[in-house]
């Protein structure tokens, strides 16, 4: 089965099909981090969208080549480097070092490409000047440069692919320099700003005289410096169709007269307990934040996993406490399989032999082949646990050793296969505490004695301090309660 997306540009789902020739290479492009601040769980939930789409590519046989941008210079950058009195590329370079720790945190694979804004003025620089030589561009009295949406229009392009724009009730005409503009407005934006005393240091030379660029021409030059002028996807939270992914294809387009992305994904808003995530409300969380209440960054991305991209989802306290029981079941079922398969070894080519690692290879694919059906393939996940019983695992050993063996390490090779996508890794080993390890020795010394009365005890004593364990053919496993 081909995979099929919903492509915004058409409003359809459609089979994905690259640009290129051969049919194996994809440009893909993800809006990245603005970093003026910590990445909150909204922002997260975009970014773990990608990276399942990045992932479901290379596993569908695709080579994959992944550009996430760094904003490192615009609006809200320059308000803080200007109250915190300090450098531009210091003030930035705390923000993206935490953005990049929380991405590993969350078990997305990082980006072949990660180019910053300030590191493209020229590229940027040379966009405008082809815009401006188009007549689509024109420099205003201030010396800002400003796109022109009439001009463009004028040209026979279309501005509102991506959503339809009523331009009759929208105002029109207006010219912005803010990078973030109202909705409602159908407005010339800034491609480049001229220097104002606020910005500071924050300028470069250009032949426009001195300023800096705005948003939207910076994904622009970035995106098609590394991957073309055309390219196969672009993503980003659905909060960026209008005016940022909008702008982007028409300064693009203005400028090659070529289509600048053939398929365009985006992701739904978040909700947290049931509103708006805000500060004000309380419901306003960045990783870090969640990490401080003691969930861990596998856990969050399970969760952000769990419903489809282009559904509102709403992300809880309570739903993130929910994840950690389904994980364990999870965990349980693939510890059990690796403790049976012994050094038997892996073979992700391999056929996967039994009925149920065949059931779960189609379905799972079959699930995500339909616009990343999330909800079907965590259905066949669920069931092929379900018919790896860590229990009738454990009976079904003693039985042939051999078979039981070489079964366990097919059975493991499937999942690691799926887990390709779904990134989860595997449970993050105990920090056992010496206190711990000296009880659970001394109560095995017990067992082996057959001294099972203080041994209970024992047990007792470490469920009173917050770990169970468990008795296994290797010695005791102990798990933090």
């Amino acid at each position: 089965m081909a995979l099929k997306l919903f492509n915004t540009l058409t409003r359809s789902i459609q089979d994905f099909a690259p640009l290129d020739a051969t049919g194996k290479t994809v440009g893909m492009y993800c809006c990245g981090p603005t970093v003026y601040d910590f990445a909150h769980i909204g922002n997260w939930r975009t970014f773990v969208f990608a990276d399942l789409v990045r992932r479901y590519l290379e596993f569908k046989g695709y080579a994959v080549l992944h550009v996430m941008n760094i904003t490192d210079v615009e609006d809200k950058i320059i308000k803080r480097v200007r109250e915190n009195k300090t450098t531009l590329r210091e003030f930035t370079g705390k923000y993206e070092a935490a953005f990049l720790d929380d991405l590993r945190a969350l078990g997305c694979l990082e980006p072949h490409h990660k180019p910053r804004a300030t590191e493209y003025i020229a590229e940027i620089i040379a966009l405008i000047e082809k815009l401006i030589a188009r007549g689509i561009a024109y420099q205003a009295q201030d010396g800002s440069v400003y796109f022109s949406i009439i001009k463009y229009q004028g040209c026979g392009c279309n501005y509102g692919q991506l959503l339809k724009l009523n331009f009759d009730e929208m105002r029109a005409g207006e010219r912005v320099a803010s990078d973030e503009y109202e909705k409602e407005s159908i407005a010339d934006f800034a491609l480049w700003k001229a220097r104002v005393p606020d910005d500071g240091d924050v300028f470069w030379p250009s032949p426009f005289g001195e300023g800096r660029p705005g948003w939207h021409i910076e994904c622009s030059a970035m995106s098609m410096k590394v991957l073309g002028e055309s390219f196969d996807l672009h993503l980003g939270g659905e909060d960026l169709k209008f005016p940022h992914h909008e702008d982007e294809i028409a300064q693009s387009e203005g400028a090659t007269g070529k289509p600048f992305v053939k398929h365009w994904l985006h992701g739904a808003h978040l909700l947290v307990e049931g509103k708006k995530m805000s500060k004000s409300l309380g419901n306003y969380f960045t990783l870090r934040d969640l990490m401080a209440k003691g969930f861990t960054g596998r856990e969050v991305r399970f969760l952000l996993l769990k419903a489809h991209y282009r559904d509102t989802f709403n992300f809880t306290l309570e739903g993130l406490q929910g994840v950690r029981a389904e994980l364990a079941r999870i965990d349980e079922t693939i510890t059990t399989l690796r403790e049976i398969a012994g050094n038997t070894p892996l073979d992700l080519n391999k056929d996967y032999d039994s009925k149920h690692n065949v059931v779960l290879m189609a379905d799972f694919e079959k699930a995500l082949d339909s616009d990343l059906n999330v909800s079907a393939a965590w259905a066949s996940v669920h069931q092929w646990i379900r018919n790896h019983n860590p229990v009738d695992m454990r009976i079904g050993k003693g039985l042939n050793p051999d078979f039981a063996a070489k079964t366990a390490a097919r059975s493991l090779a499937t999942w690691e296969h799926v887990d390709q996508v779904l990134g989860l890794g595997g449970r993050p080993l105990e920090d056992v505490p010496a206190e711990i390890m000296v009880l659970a020795n001394d109560r095995q010394k017990c067992r082996e004695t057959k001294d099972f009365k203080h041994a209970d005890t024992l047990r007792k004593l470490l469920l009173e301090k917050g770990w169970s364990v468990e008795d296994s053919p290797k010695g005791p496993k102990l798990k933090k309660l």
